[in-house]
């Protein structure tokens, strides 16, 4: 029984002391990439000197906590690239995060210096935001790397081409992505636009949608322009034909670059070798101490020098 009893009270102390009384509390609504947060730090019964609590943050690249406080705001600012300032008002602890960032999401936690205290520090808070990047419409088919120096604005394609359009964004969530046509009435759930034999027709302006599948106001959109050129049309004139001949231009230039400096450093390499070892014996003539090209002496000697 005594037994028994024992391991009541070791468990009720062990739960006491696991329930922290500090608590940090966010922003209740979702938050979107630019606001502003204010985050509170509070104590929950009353025990503790709020003057001695502070927030920290826990860097994901440093793997630790750093304080957040009045003197390391300069060094949060430059290397974190966000606004923070902690504030006490009236026995409260408030941190402001100005114009919030996706990489400033936390998490938070606010921690009393009394390290004796068994319930100082509280649950970590992490913060979610929501952002999206702008929209990049491209080529489809292009490798993964190739297709981000190949966004497309004003696309000239030839008569009778297939033409795969496709839309990215990089985003908190994944997107849901729409093509539509101006002039028409259309929608294409898609992030991909397929065009077969384009004709006159089909040119137009094209505008891809990506929207958050939560957050109805959060969407972007990228509106490119198709023109279909006559069967007649110079070859080069194609947006295609043209990054080829824009691409082949840049790495002949290349290659005429490597191709001077590799003459260039032989040419001086073979200059290096043509000149010989040093002629020691350029001075023939000997100098003596009273001669006119030797230093002032006070002993005069006819031995030459040299």
């Amino acid at each position: 029984m005594r037994a028994y009893i024992f391991l009541v009270v070791l468990a009720l102390t062990y739960l006491q002391s696991s329930n922290a009384s500090l608590v940090i509390k966010g922003p209740s609504e979702q938050i979107l990439e630019g606001q502003d947060v204010t985050l509170e730090c509070v104590d929950t019964d009353s025990e503790l000197n709020i003057s001695s609590v502070h927030f920290e943050r826990f860097s994901k690249y440093m793997k630790r906590w750093y304080r957040l406080e009045s003197d390391q705001v300069y060094f949060y600012r430059r290397c974190f690239l966000y606004d923070v300032d902690v504030r006490r008002e009236e026995g409260r602890l408030l941190l402001f995060i100005s114009s919030i960032q996706s990489w400033s999401e936390g998490p938070y936690r606010c921690i009393s210096e009394n390290s004796s205290a068994p319930d100082n520090t509280s649950q970590p808070l992490t913060i979610p935001i929501h952002y999206m990047r702008e929209v990049s419409v491209h080529r489809a088919g292009l490798g993964y790397l190739t297709r981000y120096f190949n966004s497309v604005q004003d696309l000239k394609v030839r008569s009778g081409d297939d033409v795969e359009l496709e839309c990215s964004t990089s985003a908190s969530e994944t997107p849901e992505y729409f093509w539509a046509k101006e002039g028409e009435d259309w929608i294409l759930p898609s992030n991909k636009l397929k065009l077969e034999q384009v004709r006159a027709m089909d040119g137009g302006r094209y505008t891809c949608t990506a929207q958050s599948p939560t957050m109805q106001s959060l969407m972007k959109k990228r509106t490119i322009n198709v023109t279909v050129l006559p069967e007649d049309a110079a070859w080069y004139e194609s947006t295609t034909d043209h990054v080829a001949l824009m691409a082949s231009a840049a790495g002949l230039l290349l290659l005429v670059i490597i191709l001077s400096m590799t003459a260039y450093l032989c040419h001086r390499a073979k200059q290096r070798k043509s000149k010989g070892p040093i002629d020691d014996r350029s001075q023939k003539k000997p100098i003596y101490r009273t001669s006119v090209e030797s230093l002032p002496s006070t002993v005069s000697d006819k031995q030459p020098l040299v």
